[in-house]
């Protein structure tokens, strides 16, 4: 394996994930222009691989066909308290960051990873060699739901921090990263971004912040 990192065409999606709607315009469904509630559901257009704000009825419509053209994403998740994951076996994966998340795409019919930067969001070549022998420790990763949902390894805080997250979710982070990182190191605004949005994400799992 190579550590070789390919940028996608994702930046649409990123953008579209931190955009904030103005007071004075509300924010409307992309499928059918209703307007929507601040708690509604994200769609996964999965051949651009771009996040869709919608209303109920269009979740339900467009994710229930045999072959969908979108995938409805899940709002659920979980925190892996005993995930196994040892520092050799990070360092096998040649992510440059501590920050990346991992999924299995139906298109590529594979796992793939991904890691936030400063330009947006990278794919990094991943030996499947390697995923199978943290996936064989870790059968939780064998029942993510395809495309739309990850596991987001946060290294950067002590003790490392693994989830099973919305890929809406991670699409956040990198837009996180990509809207305050500022230098070479980043600055403090970002890691200070980034900190709040995994004490965020682990209050929504139900567990008790320090």
């Amino acid at each position: 394996m190579t550590g070789n990192a390919t940028s996608i065409g994702s930046l649409a999606a990123l953008r579209k994930m931190v955009r904030r709607v103005p007071a004075t315009e509300a924010a409307r469904c992309e499928l059918c222009s209703g307007r929507l509630g601040p708690d509604h559901p994200h769609l996964l257009a999965l051949g651009q691989r771009n996040v869709v704000c919608a209303c109920d009825a269009c979740a339900l419509l467009f994710s229930s066909q045999e072959a969908p053209r979108y995938r409805r994403i899940p709002r659920r998740v979980r925190v892996l308290r005993d995930f196994a994951l040892d520092d050799q076996e990070w360092a096998s994966l040649l992510i440059p960051i501590n920050l990346a998340f991992f999924l299995h795409s139906s298109a590529a019919q594979r796992v793939l990873a991904f890691y936030p930067s400063p330009g947006g969001i990278v794919e990094s070549l991943l030996d499947l060699e390697y995923w199978e022998a943290i996936e064989s420790r870790n059968p939780v990763l064998k029942r993510m739901e395809a495309d739309v949902e990850a596991l987001l390894v946060n290294r950067v805080s002590a003790p490392a921090e693994y989830y099973i997250a919305p890929v809406d979710h991670c699409y956040h982070l990198v837009g996180l990263m990509r809207k305050h990182w500022r230098g070479l190191s980043g600055g403090p605004e970002v890691w200070k971004q980034i900190d709040g949005f995994f004490r965020a994400l682990k209050a929504s799992t139900g567990v008790r912040l320090a």
